[in-house]
């Protein structure tokens, strides 16, 4: 197979690492498939009210239920809900809730900072979604403005 004068170029500067393993993988005959999809997103100037526990869940409730349809599994939290001492210790970066939630074969990860009116949320699934219908529903949930949206194809 040969291959095109961008291509060649893309291989010799060994730029946009996941452009040149698919190039490479054409090259030996290989069929590169998705493997899922991963949205990352920073909201700032959020509705802090909703940084708790109870809020979250619902958040992701609703986004997995009625956004991307995805299959909840385990959730775990980190805060300072029974540690108040510590949270009024803690600096602006570190004062928040956090948690994981699994979802069938994936995960969601979402830390909120109070202090910092922001929420820098991660969704990754193996199954495809719609990434506009999930950073709208997450915007407008939190009442912020979505500062970075990132979608990164998993091969």
């Amino acid at each position: 197979m040969s291959l095109s004068k961008k291509e060649q170029e893309i291989i010799q500067t060994g730029a946009k690492n996941l452009e040149k393993r698919c190039i490479e993988a054409r090259m030996v005959g290989i069929k590169m498939e998705s493997y899922g999809k991963e949205l990352i997103l920073d909201i700032h100037n959020c509705d802090v009210s909703k940084f708790n526990r109870i809020d979250i869940e619902r958040y992701i409730r609703v986004l997995c239920n009625d956004v991307i349809d995805m299959e909840r599994e385990d959730l775990h939290w980190w805060d300072y809900e029974d540690d108040p001492e510590g949270y009024k210790e803690a600096p602006s970066h570190l004062k928040g809730t956090s948690c994981v939630q699994f979802i069938k074969t994936s995960t969601i990860v979402i830390h909120s900072l109070v202090d910092l009116k922001k929420i820098f949320i991660d969704i990754f699934s193996c199954k495809d979604f719609d990434v506009e219908k999930a950073v709208s529903f997450t915007g407008g949930y939190f009442g912020g403005v979505v500062k970075n949206k990132t979608e990164v194809i998993r091969n």
